[in-house]
């Protein structure tokens, strides 16, 4: 049976995290949805945080979305992307449901912000961007400087230098469940 991931974002994400892993994701065998808290499902990309790039349809307004028909969620990152979903309650709710479940969420660059308005850092160990550092310790979690880390249910990565190292334990991670 094929595992569907929800890639969860609204504007101004980075391009690659969520282009980039999601090919990679699909090359793989797994079936992904593009959910957005945008208020169109037209979402705008970016590169390198400032420059607007490509623009994607998702398939799902969140409101529409449940978690239980997901394997796994990714947090594609992207300043302004991140910050916007960690202050929406619905988003923090989608992704506190994962962490209930047990099931897999994954969170790249600056997404660990949802994770931590989520309230599902403390006693965790992540990486992301390093601007995130003195944000994951404040929430109790501790912070590494790894291309990839591993904790439990929670998959994280620092920027699109590491997608490699991200998608691998994605798809590792998900072959045991």
């Amino acid at each position: 049976m094929t595992k569907t991931i929800a890639f969860l974002l609204n504007n101004h994400f980075e391009k690659a995290e969520y282009a980039e892993v999601n090919r990679l994701l699909t090359d793989k065998g797994y079936r992904t949805v593009l959910i957005t808290t945008n208020t169109d499902k037209q979402v705008q990309s970016m590169q390198k945080d400032v420059d607007k790039a490509e623009i994607f349809t998702a398939d799902l307004f969140l409101s529409e979305a449940n978690a239980a028909d997901y394997d796994a969620v990714v947090l594609p990152g992207g300043t302004v992307n991140a910050d916007t979903l960690r202050v929406d309650g619905q988003a923090q709710a989608f992704v506190k449901s994962f962490n209930d479940n047990d099931k897999l969420i994954a969170a790249i660059c600056h997404a660990p912000w949802v994770l931590i308005n989520s309230g599902i850092v403390k006693d965790k160990t992540l990486t992301a961007y390093h601007t995130l550092q003195q944000d994951i310790e404040n929430a109790g979690g501790q912070f590494v400087d790894k291309q990839m880390q591993q904790d439990g249910n929670i998959i994280t990565s620092r920027s699109p230098k590491d997608i490699t190292a991200f998608v691998d334990a994605i798809d590792a991670a998900l072959a045991i469940t």
